[in-house]
């Protein structure tokens, strides 16, 4: 028998009381918050430190954006990977020893000074981001299960609010470092990260690993449904990557439209994240009242609408403000939403959320590396259009999942 096996069979051989159990699933809970912080605080710093790299690898900005490409192909492969691994071994072990190689890899970027070695630290950062995500939202399902809707919106929340910190890190580093240039930051802002994440990664190996309940054999949820998963593969696909493009691009576009100066764009940055966060902490009461689908629906609606208002007055900048606020809120509580929305129609394996995953690393792997194309060749305000192309997509596939859910219900 593998070690993997005997730490789950040693974990469910012990019955516990259920005090017991309830503590040990928060306590569990607690450090996956933990964990999502971290995962916010690196997922949200290569924005505001975009042209800092791109000074000190001397690259333009065409060239630059290819970091998003390699980071969501990396998180691809952990995506793929890691729905595998955490459905055979100890799942708890897995995503500590992959957060811990987020630890060192951002360890190693001050000292990748050339695009190809910088390019490769990006992609194992995204290959143990994409296992770390998967993992963390696997396991709190296989905790809750159909419960889990508050639980996630919540680790969620924390997420947003490592991403509303990586921003506001990256301007104090800088300010406290005396740094002249945007390049001048990079080494400090990066080690800083390592710092703060590395210990979250080691306490998450310290806890027993949650087990996957065993679906009833035959019963509606258990039955694979390709199709839909499919299909909320697409909308990931879709709304993540909107998401990773304005939280990677927003602050370029205010900077290079004159809307705000480097320092004030970091902000602006921070400010998406903020409002994603807040969104979160608002739709944790909303997940215990509204079906998911009604959530969804005003998640994308509310999107289309923000970036509505930057692409009608692009140069205001009350109106970047106001988009950038806007669809933070709205896109609060869709990836959450989605897997809620998923636990209720099918068994959640670490093999399904891997494919909800791949979706949104594709989306976010090639839909900013098109906005920073489009972003040197057309100007800042064709790469909005394509925010709002892709949006107006997810909606169309949003109802096309309604249908197709109803008509299998109703079968």
């Amino acid at each position: 028998m593998s070690l993997s096996k005997t730490t789950a069979a040693s974990e469910t051989a012990v019955a516990l009381p259920a005090p017991a159990v309830a503590n040990r699933h928060l306590a569990i809970t607690a450090v996956y918050f933990a964990v999502f912080v971290a995962l916010g605080l690196t997922s949200a710093s290569l924005g505001p430190t975009l042209l800092g790299l791109a000074e000190r690898t001397g690259s333009a900005l065409g060239q630059i954006g290819f970091l998003f490409t390699a980071r969501s192909l990396g998180y691809l492969f952990g995506s793929l990977l890691g729905g595998r691994m955490y459905d055979r071994m100890a799942g708890n072990l897995v995503m500590g020893g992959m957060l811990l190689g987020v630890a060192c890899m951002l360890a190693m970027i001050p000292f990748s000074t050339l695009l190809w070695m910088l390019t490769i630290v990006l992609l194992v950062i995204g290959l143990c981001e994409g296992m770390v995500d998967v993992g963390g939202n696997t396991m709190l399902v296989w905790i809750y299960q159909e419960k889990v809707g508050p639980y996630m919106n919540g680790m969620h929340f924390f997420f947003g609010v490592g991403a509303l910190l990586s921003p506001l890190v990256v301007v104090l580093v800088a300010q406290l470092g005396g740094a002249t240039t945007a390049g001048a930051g990079i080494p400090w802002t990066y080690w800083t990260l390592a710092i703060l994440v590395a210990p979250v990664a080691l306490s998450v190996m310290r806890l027993p690993s949650p087990v996957a309940p065993h679906a009833a054999e035959g019963s509606a949820t258990a039955r694979a449904d390709n199709r839909l998963v499919f299909l909320l593969a697409l909308i990931f696909f879709l709304v993540v990557g909107a998401e990773v493009g304005i939280a990677g691009w927003i602050h370029t576009y205010a900077f290079e439209t004159g809307v705000a100066s480097i320092a004030t764009a970091a902000y602006l940055t921070s400010a998406f994240w903020g409002a994603l966060t807040v969104g979160r902490l608002l739709s944790i009461p909303l997940a215990m009242r509204l079906r998911p689908r009604f959530i969804l629906l005003s998640d994308i609606l509310g999107c289309i609408a923000s970036i509505c208002v930057i692409i009608i007055w692009p140069t205001a900048a009350w109106a970047v403000w106001v988009g950038a606020l806007g669809s933070g809120l709205a896109m609060a509580s869709f990836f959450p939403t989605v897997l809620s929305f998923a636990e209720r129609r099918m068994t959640i394996t670490g093999r399904v959320t891997s494919w909800f995953f791949v979706g949104s690393s594709i989306g976010g792997m090639t839909l900013p590396w098109f906005m920073g194309h489009i972003f040197e060749t057309q100007g800042p305000r064709a790469m909005m259009s394509i925010v709002l192309a892709a949006l107006v997509l997810s909606l169309i596939v949003y109802f096309v999942i309604v249908a197709w859910t109803e008509k299998r219900e109703s079968a």
